[in-house]
């Protein structure tokens, strides 16, 4: 799908390309003004609650980090994530994704691709390459520079390409060390370009999940935020086919509702929606019916509660926890996640360093420790298993970890 230019759509992201350079002036005030933190007040975290979160295996199943010039193996100033943080918030598998074209004005209701992509506009705020790549060269861009980081982690990170991946991360967890497994993820597949040879690309770059639409309709699919907001198209279900068959996680997130039907109708092996949430506790057109969750607990797969407040209507661990305990309460504990969607141009109440505390408000509202476990990373885990290739062979971006 490309926009046709004309000289004066051309001089208007010119002029507000020159705007975010003189306003926004680095990538770093770009990124505090994009991920804030609005502070909740947080409940004390009781002994057992520590002990069951530390003992866990926590997974989070989306967030956008990778989309900023930052080096997540610092602490930062800005944003929600890093791997300090990460490993003061517990985390033991972090789903990082690339979103590859955000157009101007974006907005859960109705967003079409236009002509000026907010990740140019970003890009030339952190003098970013992704300012003048294409979607395929943009995820490649990441896909690499996340290589680089395990690589230089010393040890504190392990690329997942393949379920040998995973078993290796929970056997070195189990002997006491802190290391963080890394899964890449796609934001729409626009990322593709429409070309049926892309999804080879992508996946001999690492990604290993992919949801077909992000905010726009694009070739594969229908976006809940789109102008038709169709079902799939033939590209698309040649490409979920495909998916499946390589061992890639199929997302929900993002789809028309036609599309999410259609995806849970020809899939096999059980799909997830990584960040969102639930129109039970939060009613607007981001978050799945009743009817969505029970089809996609159907298939096996899980549901994702995000931190911010279009997907909880709230910003504590209190809000993300009833969510959780609605889709619990309603399709069992074993079809729910967290997926915080950290650094997603979104305001959250706490960053990940302070994870503890939804631990404590899941038990707060009643669920056991068992299935809190499952909740924190264990269903994440088990659907992953079941749909990551057994050996990948790829081998490639562990060498940080040996």
């Amino acid at each position: 799908m490309r926009s046709q230019r004309g000289p004066r759509s051309r001089r208007g992201a010119i002029a507000l390309v020159v705007i975010a350079i003189v306003w926004l002036g680095t990538g770093l005030e770009l990124e505090g003004f994009l991920n804030r933190v609005d502070p909740v007040r947080l409940e004390p975290v009781s002994s057992r609650a520590r002990t069951l979160h530390e003992t866990a295996l926590v997974a989070d199943l989306h967030a956008d980090s990778m989309l900023f010039e930052r080096d997540l193996l610092e602490r930062g100033r800005h944003g929600h994530v890093d791997l300090p943080r990460l490993r003061e918030g517990g985390v033991g598998l972090q789903v990082f994704a690339v979103p590859t074209v955000v157009p101007r004005g974006a907005n859960i209701e109705r967003t079409e691709r236009g002509v000026l992509d907010m990740i140019t506009l970003a890009g030339v705020a952190q003098l970013s390459r992704m300012a003048w790549l294409d979607p395929t060269g943009r995820a490649l861009h990441r896909a690499d520079q996340l290589r680089r980081m395990v690589r230089r982690s010393d040890g504190s990170l392990l690329w997942i390409d393949d379920r040998g991946d995973l078993e290796r991360l929970l056997e070195m967890r189990s002997k006491g060390r802190t290391v963080t497994g890394v899964l890449l993820a796609i934001e729409g597949a626009h990322a593709m370009e429409s070309d049926p040879r892309g999804l080879q690309t992508l996946f001999e770059a690492g990604y290993r999940m992919i949801g077909l639409a992000h905010f726009f309709d694009n070739d594969y699919a229908g976006s809940a935020h789109g102008v038709e907001r169709g079902g799939l198209t033939e590209l698309g279900r040649r490409t979920i086919a495909e998916m499946e068959s390589r061992g890639m996680v199929v997302d929900l997130a993002h789809l028309s509702p036609t599309a999410v039907e259609e995806v849970l109708d020809m899939t096999t092996k059980p799909t997830v929606f990584s960040h969102g949430g639930v129109r039970g506790t939060c009613d607007n057109a981001r978050n799945l019916s009743d009817d969505q969750i029970r089809r996609i607990a159907a298939s096996g797969g899980v549901i994702g509660i995000g931190y911010w407040e279009i997907a909880v209507c709230g910003l504590t661990p209190t809000d993300v926890a009833r969510a959780i305990v609605y889709v619990a309460d309603l399709v069992g504990p074993d079809h729910v996640a967290l997926g915080s969607d950290y650094d997603g141009a979104v305001t959250v109440g706490f960053d990940t360093t302070a994870l503890p505390a939804v631990t404590q408000a899941l038990l707060d509202a009643g669920l056991g420790e068992g299935e809190t476990r499952g909740v924190l990373g264990g269903n994440v885990l088990r659907v992953l298993l079941q749909t990551l290739p057994e050996r990948s062979g790829a081998g490639r971006g562990q060498e940080g970890t040996r």
